[in-house]
């Protein structure tokens, strides 16, 4: 069976790749071995720039539909000192404060719920062929395609393979694409389970989805509880001892010991994990791409991983697309590494293991039951402190080899939140003079803004869409007259007049 391009795995990151491809004419056959998507709680905050993605995908409306939690409750949440219910507490991870700054509102929706409204979507296309119960035991290249081959016999062949098929890559492996591991030497429990009684307790935090817990014993590792709905089901990560078993641990004591309180739980799954960080050591070898949790793995703090593997889904698939359709060239496919790769290790660095490090070295430094004034003044300082967390996470391209900008730096989850069209960053939403949002009037390709500035000197490059407004109103927020957006939403290049040559930043934004 031939494709233009096989995925292996069909989780989130493995179906959002084939709906992108599929959509810009691409033929895509998905093998997924699970039949149908696995009842596990995970990569349940879907962020704003998620949220983008499923509107270019189709599936915006299907996926908050979906959600189990009103939207009262959103996706924040909380941290709390010592137990659940004890008497220190701030808000925490306030995704909200940067919804200016994005298209669409976030969500919150258990990964196997994303993965129904995925897998129902990519029916849809008739240029994806879908191989459910299809287990990948093998990959082979050569210079001409790429070729998986299947537990029952089956051989699936496409100019390019992609391995989404998880942080145990059959196929990554098979490409011989290695991985730095960093361990923390932690054993964690995943628990599922029911119980109204916590959801009682809870209404003390209203609006409140998940629950982080600091505990002195625990230098900085979190106990960390989030809703599955609203009333009835949870789950609940920490730490245990090495060599804990589902069968030699009392866990309803932990999680007791957690909240603070005694309280009524029907356990419904029992779940291991090692808390390490594994990063491949290149995105790409040959006509074999990794994505998501084949390329990058981390422990599940901040809701960043399912974020991470579906910004990879849309980075890679119009960069494939383009070199596909004979648009994009060489150095186009070596750029989803030399973006995606630093924004991971970044994501890693600075937010989840700097997070960890600061928790043990204020839990450390302060306690209440020896200080504890100096103990509230140090909390009071990090709740406060607590939404600039939030608009430090910016992911960006800065000195992306195939973005047209004299700045220096290098691709980074580390900036600032800004209405600038600054190349290498997201694109801000503003309201154009229609009334519109501007992502509304955006092309699948290339998009052109020419704000009181000619875009004739680049009336040549095929398929770019041009839109022309005023740069008064709120658009002049956006410090450039002409402005070109990627079909990823990022800004490729942005200034007040053409380039001398601007074929140039045509060829650049193309890896040509």
């Amino acid at each position: 069976m031939t494709a233009q391009v096989v995925i292996a795995g069909g989780g989130p990151v493995g179906m959002g790749l084939a709906i992108e491809l599929a959509q810009r004419g691409v033929k895509v056959t998905v093998a997924e071995r699970h039949v149908q998507p696995q009842p596990i709680p995970k990569g349940q905050n879907l962020t704003q720039r998620t949220m983008e993605h499923f509107a270019a995908w189709g599936v915006e409306a299907a996926v908050r539909a979906a959600c189990p939690i009103p939207k009262s409750y959103g996706i924040g949440g909380l941290t709390a000192y010592g137990t659940l219910l004890g008497d220190y507490h701030y808000d925490w991870l306030q995704r909200a404060l940067v919804r200016p700054y994005y298209n669409a509102d976030n969500e919150r929706l258990p990964q196997y719920e994303t993965e129904r409204v995925l897998r129902a979507r990519a029916g849809e296309l008739s240029g994806i062929t879908l191989r459910y119960g299809g287990r990948v035991t093998a990959v082979k290249q050569d210079e001409a395609s790429a070729t998986v081959m299947l537990e029952d016999g089956t051989m699936l062949r496409g100019d390019y393979v992609v391995a989404c098929d998880g942080s145990r890559s059959v196929v990554r492996d098979g490409a011989g694409i290695t991985q730095t591991r960093s361990d923390h030497d932690r054993l964690m429990v995943l628990l599922v389970f029911r119980s109204p009684a916590l959801h009682t307790l809870l209404e003390r935090y209203p609006g409140k989805s998940f629950y982080n817990v600091l505990h002195p014993s625990l230098k900085g590792y979190w106990r960390f509880f989030g809703r599955v709905d609203l009333g009835h089901e949870f789950f609940f990560h920490a730490p245990v001892p090495p060599g804990t078993t589902a069968d030699n641990f009392d866990f309803h004591a932990l999680l007791h010991e957690a909240v603070g309180v005694p309280f009524a739980a029907e356990i419904r799954h029992i779940g291991f994990w090692d808390l390490r960080f594994t990063l491949a050591d290149s995105y790409r070898a040959g006509r074999v791409f990794v994505a998501g949790d084949a390329a990058h793995s981390h422990p599940p703090y901040g809701g960043y991983g399912i974020n991470t593997g579906l910004e990879d889904a849309r980075n890679l698939g119009w960069k494939l697309a383009a070199v596909l359709q004979g648009q994009g060239g060489a150095a186009l496919l070596d750029s989803y590494d030399a973006e995606r790769s630093p924004v991971f290790a970044s994501t890693a660095a600075d937010f989840i293991a700097r997070s960890i490090a600061e928790d043990r070295d204020f839990l450390a430094a302060h306690d209440p039951e020896t200080d504890r004034t100096a103990f509230e003044a140090a909390w009071a300082a990090r709740a406060g402190g607590a939404s600039g967390e939030v608009n430090a996470f910016e992911p960006n391209y800065r000195g992306s080899p195939i973005v047209a900008s004299s700045l220096p730096g290098q691709p980074s989850a580390r900036g600032n939140h800004s209405f600038e069209a600054r190349a290498g960053h997201h694109l801000a939403p503003q309201t154009l003079s229609d009334g519109r949002s501007v992502y509304a009037a955006l092309g699948s390709g290339f998009t052109l803004l020419a704000l009181d500035a000619d875009a004739a000197p680049f009336a040549g490059w095929p398929g770019l869409t041009v839109v022309r407004d005023s740069f008064s109103d709120g658009r002049a927020r956006y410090g450039a007259r002409l402005v070109l957006i990627r079909p990823d939403h990022f800004v490729g290049w942005a200034g007040d007049v053409m380039p001398t040559d601007p074929d140039v930043v045509r060829r650049t934004a193309l890896g040509i």
